[in-house]
């Protein structure tokens, strides 16, 4: 499942390489795709979502708590293999904060199909607003930055990919009724820049340091991919979301470090070379540990009804 989408992520590093995809470009393309593109698709999704049940209540708050049980988890393991204070805000950063709104989607077209958005854009709006406040919490308290919670908030708001999705739930709850032309617009946005916007993270991923990698660029991937996912997917099964919902909340909390995490590091003046290789190694090797885990929910008959 994962094979699929992580080959465009492949083709943006050949494409890179080959001189095809300047770096310019690619900033470009991606911001287009970020201003644009994404939060017309997310908002084509969040307004097809069903409000009215206690479901989707259920569902948002599993996926909260599963991110605010990895922060717990990961600190206090931190705390005892005694990581530095300056090192340590890193680390549980990269433990939590997965992308959601990039490869999280892709991975849920990917799998479900047209449903795979739609399902997963209420809890990526929740999730995005959660992991700015914990990184702010996270970092200030590690590496005394001085951002403060009402300066990440206010970017919160102004983010197109939040007021996309929020859009799309008060057109919802409006009861104004959604467009006919909304789904296929949706299906025609995803099939489009999905690929695209996975292109431009493969012609972005710089691989000149990698090999300085330490024990802690390790150690965190091994959080991110593994411990992470398999500590969410446990709480959010226990919380009673089956089928497609615990798929697409595995596939969510399963995705690499987003690259924002790497951007708020080195605002905070924190060690920016460790957090873009944690950034690079877990995009390099979610293609291994999502497609396993996803095959063993499949197998098992958890991941509900397939594209």
């Amino acid at each position: 499942m994962s094979l699929p989408t992580f080959a465009w992520v492949v083709l943006g590093v050949v494409l890179k390489r080959l001189g095809v995809l300047s770096e310019s470009l690619n900033q470009k393309l991606s911001r287009f795709a970020f201003m644009f593109g994404l939060p017309l698709m997310l908002f084509a999704g969040a307004a097809q979502v069903d409000y009215s049940g206690l479901g989707s209540a259920l569902y948002l708050l599993a996926g909260v708590l599963a991110t605010l049980l990895t922060v717990l988890l990961s600190d206090i393991y931190s705390r005892w293999r005694g990581h530095p204070r300056a090192l340590r805000g890193i680390f549980v950063q990269s433990a939590f904060r997965s992308n959601l709104a990039i490869v999280g989607v892709a991975l849920t077209f990917s799998a479900y199909g047209e449903r795979g958005p739609v399902m997963a854009a209420l809890p990526i709006a929740l999730m995005t607003v959660l992991y700015n406040i914990l990184a702010v919490w996270v970092l200030n308290s590690t590496l005394g930055s001085s951002t403060t919670i009402r300066s990440v908030l206010a970017g919160i708001i102004r983010n197109p990919l939040i007021i996309g999705i929020s859009a799309g739930v008060c057109l919802s709850v409006s009861g104004l009724g959604v467009p006919t032309a909304l789904r296929p617009l949706g299906s025609a946005l995803s099939t489009f820049f999905l690929p695209l916007v996975l292109v431009c993270i493969g012609a972005s991923m710089n691989f000149s340091r990698l090999y300085k990698a330490s024990t802690l660029t390790w150690e965190s991937t091994v959080w991110r991919l593994c411990i992470a996912p398999l500590l969410g997917v446990g709480l959010v099964w226990a919380m009673g979301v089956r089928d497609e919902q615990l798929g697409v909340m595995f596939l969510l909390l399963a995705a690499p470090v987003a690259a924002s995490s790497h951007v708020m590091v080195v605002a905070a003046r924190g060690d920016g070379t460790l957090a873009a290789n944690i950034v690079v190694l877990t995009t390099l090797l979610s293609i291994v540990t999502i497609t396993c885990g996803f095959f063993l929910l499949s197998l098992f008959s958890l991941a509900g009804q397939l594209h």
